[in-house]
């Protein structure tokens, strides 16, 4: 075999090596060995089956439409960031990672690395990928860079144009754009000197999410200061990365409603139903990312108000039902939430207390307004689209169309929520699309993609209207 060394070849095909090798953190020998590897083992895999007429041919996974840079500072938020980072690749974005020399004390290279699927950065001087200038290929392959959390020293580093270590030298570098998450004790947060890094890095264009009020990690603190949730800034990423795309539900008005509804027997009992609020939270962000008018009708929950969603908080069915009515009129309501089909007749005004001997008092119900009903057979100001859910344990199926025939609306997401299922608080659903012509099976997936799944699928409804 003729002798190939790495210095023979072209310098454009040598400049591609390197930069491949740098990605994945090994030298370029090795690299060359990886492909020749690679390209030995397709040699030996039998040949991919043709498409015969009339079939599709074999499906190649497309890459991911958009890049991501996240860096992570230094504070007890930065746990967050792996948390943002499965959110990020669930919605099919390209993750990478700078690590600060501060970060390193709250998360490791290995974890974020294992998370994001490649090395993670962390040295300014790293042989490795400043052979080539390394920071400035990173700054420049993103289409987005994002820091969470973003400290009161990097924001006053950026404010005042530092660049002495990886994540500042990128960031200076970058002509993307920069979504900041701050996350900070709330006396730095309030200090002047952070408010006028603030005012500065929003006057050169930084885009900002949070920060959110509530309990700190110091004890006894609490104020403006905590980074806002993961799904929260994944919103914002997906608002900033999808300015300029299609939104198929602009101009359109959408209800939704979600969690549970509390039925009050006494000022400190209830009756309720085991909803988390998590699909009805997604359905309404995914409909704002698609464009919509959004309005939230939630029950009590304790997740965060979606981005970009006018968030209508209430307590009972009857409140809800109101609420949904004081929404009217919109294009689509999707009706997620589970509503308590009973409550008590009269509701104590003082607790209900147990006496040693005394029989047990009997709760007399009636039953609560049937909102999905309501909705569906309103004359006036009726959705052009009603969507229903049906939260079944058995017969799943079956319950759903006569559902759907029942309370007159035009689509049933069915799914079976049998507590070894785990759909019910979890973040997992499988859903059957019930229509008047036929059914829809979807697979196993996020609740966020159901969402998605679910905007997308009333999307083509209306495309053909």
């Amino acid at each position: 075999m003729a002798s190939l060394t790495v210095r023979q070849l072209d310098e454009a095909l040598k400049q591609q090596l390197r930069l491949r090798a740098a990605r994945n953190g090994r030298s370029v020998e090795d690299e060359v060995r990886n492909i020749l590897r690679d390209a030995a083992a397709e040699m030996e895999a039998p040949p991919p089956a043709r498409a015969g007429k009339g079939q599709a041919p074999p499906h190649r996974p497309e890459p991911p439409a958009n890049r991501v840079l996240l860096i992570i500072a230094g504070g007890i938020a930065a746990y967050k960031a792996l948390d943002l980072i499965r959110r990020l690749k669930e919605r099919g974005i390209a993750v990478r990672c700078i690590l600060t020399k501060a970060a390193e004390h709250f998360v490791t290279p290995l974890s974020a690395g294992a998370l994001v699927g490649e090395r993670v950065f962390t040295d300014l001087f790293d042989p490795k990928s400043e052979f080539d200038v390394g920071h400035i290929r990173l700054a420049r392959e993103t289409d987005l860079i994002v820091v969470a959390p973003a400290t009161a020293d990097l924001m006053a580093k950026l404010a005042g144009g530092h660049a002495d270590d990886l994540a500042t030298a990128a960031l200076l570098a970058t002509s993307a754009k920069v979504l900041l998450a701050p996350a900070m004790n709330p006396h730095m947060w309030a200090n002047k000197a952070t408010q006028r890094n603030v005012a500065r890095l929003a006057a050169d264009g930084f885009a900002l999410v949070g920060p959110n009020e509530g309990e700190m990690a110091e004890a006894g603190e609490r104020g403006r200061g905590r980074m806002a949730e993961p799904l929260e800034i994944a919103a914002a990423v997906e608002k900033l990365l999808g300015a300029n795309r299609a939104q198929p539900l602009k101009g359109r008005r959408v209800l939704v409603t979600s969690g549970p509804t509390h039925e009050p027997i006494d000022p400190v009992r209830y009756i309720a139903n085991r909803s988390s609020g998590k699909q009805g939270h997604a359905i309404a962000a995914a409909a704002a990312h698609a464009g919509a008018d959004v309005t939230l009708v939630s029950g009590p929950v304790i997740l965060p108000d979606p981005p970009g969603v006018k968030t209508v908080h209430v307590e009972s069915a009857r409140d809800m039902l109101a609420a949904v009515e004081a929404s009217l009129p919109v294009d689509i309501g999707i009706f997620a939430a589970a509503v308590a089909d009973w409550r008590v007749a009269g509701e104590a005004r003082q607790k209900i207390k147990k006496s040693p001997g005394a029989a047990t008092p009997e709760l007399s119900l009636v039953e609560n307004p049937d909102i999905l009903s309501t909705i569906a057979h309103r004359k006036a100001q009726r959705p052009g689209l009603v969507i229903g859910f049906a939260a079944e344990t058995e017969n799943v199926i079956a319950h759903a169309r006569e559902k759907l025939a029942k309370k007159g609306c035009d689509w049933i997401l069915a799914n079976d929520v049998s507590p070894e299922t785990g759909i019910m608080g979890g973040d997992m659903n499988t859903i059957e699309l019930v229509r008047a012509t036929g059914i829809e099976s979807w697979p196993p997936q996020s609740k966020e993609e159901v969402a998605a799944m679910l905007i997308d699928r009333i999307a083509q409804q209306l495309a053909t209207e």
